[in-house]
């Protein structure tokens, strides 16, 4: 019966699972790439994001090394730029293209950017509806009860709305990011089509979840299609 253990729309999910495996494949191999090659011009990856917020009248904003293999974040609550330690003081191709992009976001906040305002202010809700959303749909199909299955789903939907305005966002923040380091001559354009790779795969992995997301729902909802004629 669907809604139960392994059922036949699991089969759905594949795709989205394949494609995340890919991309997480390809960010990481993509990063090690370039992590191996100097930019030429002998900066830390530091130092452009510090050069690059100043540009944009944000020269006090602290620049923390935060532990972790591509943990790096820009933090809005407290203004933060978080970089992990492949990055900061890094003088590599992909390390500074991931800086670049980590001060796309501040930028974005900075300057105000509709789609990231959006996507932050909706976090603590998305948090809720990520968290009750399955436990409900499911409570819902055990119980028979149409209400719950309803909101689950309702709330669900909530959650991918979030993946899916993430994608404007992180892939405008690297389209700012390649385009001041080639505007601060900071990479050659042999570096920067480098640097381009690497965000190109981190950016892969942001499709794959949203995709993941809405084959979810498409599966719940067929679920309680299911049930319903059951």
């Amino acid at each position: 019966m669907l809604g139960y253990g392994l059922d036949p729309t699991m089969i759905l999910l594949i795709p989205a699972v394949l494609l995340s495996m890919w991309a997480q494949s390809r960010v990481q191999s993509t990063f090690n790439q370039y992590s191996q090659i100097a930019a030429r011009g002998g900066v830390t990856a530091d130092s452009v994001a510090r050069m690059l917020l100043t540009l944009y009248g944000m020269a006090s904003m602290p620049i923390n090394h935060v532990a972790g293999n591509l943990t790096d974040h820009y933090d809005p609550r407290n203004k933060t730029l978080n970089l992990s330690d492949g990055v900061y003081g890094n003088r590599s191709i992909a390390s500074i293209g991931v800086a670049a992009h980590e001060v796309g976001h501040a930028i974005q906040h900075h300057e105000a950017y509709s789609p990231l305002i959006f996507r932050n202010s909706i976090v603590p809700v998305v948090n809720i509806c990520s968290s009750a959303s399955m436990p409900l749909f499911l409570i819902g199909l055990v119980m028979g009860n149409r209400l719950l299955v309803n909101i689950g789903i309702m709330l669900f939907t909530g959650a991918l709305v979030f993946h899916l305005v993430t994608l404007p966002v992180e892939i405008n923040a690297s389209s700012r990011a390649l385009a001041l380091l080639e505007q601060t001559h900071t990479l050659d354009r042999e570096e920067l089509a480098g640097a381009k790779k690497v965000l190109t795969a981190a950016a892969w992995t942001y499709i794959a979840a949203a995709l993941m997301s809405v084959l979810q729902l498409i599966r719940l909802i067929l679920i309680s299609k299911s049930s319903r004629r059951n």
